[in-house]
């Protein structure tokens, strides 16, 4: 049974990120990359299916410029087997990832795509889905459980009113949730280890896949700082002030 997993390369979930001073897009320069957390989670659930035994090979797939290498590298370092670069340095659409994963599908024929859920940088959660639209392939998004067995996958998801469980046919795609596990550290000696293992790349324009992008960005900005509060001396001066200055009640 082979394994597609979706990596992303990030801003780390632990940097203060701050808008341009022309305010055309977010500054990374020199800022510090790493998986998208939920990615990571994707991987550590790929790898355990591996340990199990359900899985034999893991293939480890990102899409942007070359240094996402580096986060290629580091899902093999906790256990893919390989990895597939689609080099672009355009900024990315969910579409046009989903167009991409959707031809490395035709490509691979995995028998399951584990992917996060959402990025922390676009915070879309859209890519999954668009998938599933173009692969036809079923789904199962939010998971905070996965089992697979007899050629189904059992899919644990939450959802607004509390659990579902979805059983699907195989191939499937699924989207992890943050309670689905919680990934490993990469060790030394496997960081070592995944440089010597395979990584190919590829293009856009090789997959047949037009990255255009269609959203125009026209400024980022920090939210409004927030106002310090106030201490009220009794109920009748918070009415007072939720009636006449915030107006929030008449």
């Amino acid at each position: 049974m082979k394994i597609l997993v979706a990596v992303k390369r990030v801003v780390d979930y632990n940097v203060k990120v701050r808008p341009k001073s022309d305010g055309t897009d977010v500054d990374i320069a020199n800022a510090k990359m790493s998986i998208n957390p939920f990615c990571e989670i994707a991987v550590e659930e790929a790898v355990r299916l591996k340990e199990k035994g359900v899985a034999t090979e893991i293939v480890a797939v990102s899409m942007g410029p070359k240094q996402s290498q580096e986060q290629i590298r580091t899902a093999m370092a906790l256990g893919a087997d390989r990895g597939i670069l689609v080099e672009s340095d355009e900024a990315l659409e969910p579409l046009a990832i989903a167009k991409c994963l959707k031809a490395i599908i035709a490509n691979e024929s995995p028998d399951l795509v584990i992917m996060g859920k959402q990025s922390i940088d676009g915070d879309n959660n859209q890519t999954g889905q668009m998938l599933g639209a173009l692969t036809s392939m079923p789904q199962g998004t939010f998971a905070s459980e996965v089992e697979v067995a007899d050629g189904k996958v059992k899919v644990t998801r939450e959802v607004d009113g509390g659990l579902q469980t979805v059983e699907l046919n195989l191939p499937a795609i699924v989207t992890t949730d943050l309670r689905l596990n919680e990934p490993r550290y990469a060790s030394l000696p496997n960081i070592m280890k995944a440089k010597k293992k395979p990584l190919d790349t590829t293009t856009p324009a090789d997959l047949g896949v037009d990255v255009s992008p269609r959203v125009q960005t026209l400024k980022v900005e920090p939210p409004a700082e927030r106002q310090a509060g106030i201490k009220v001396a009794d109920v009748a001066e918070l009415v007072d002030k939720l009636k006449n200055e915030a107006k929030v009640i008449s």
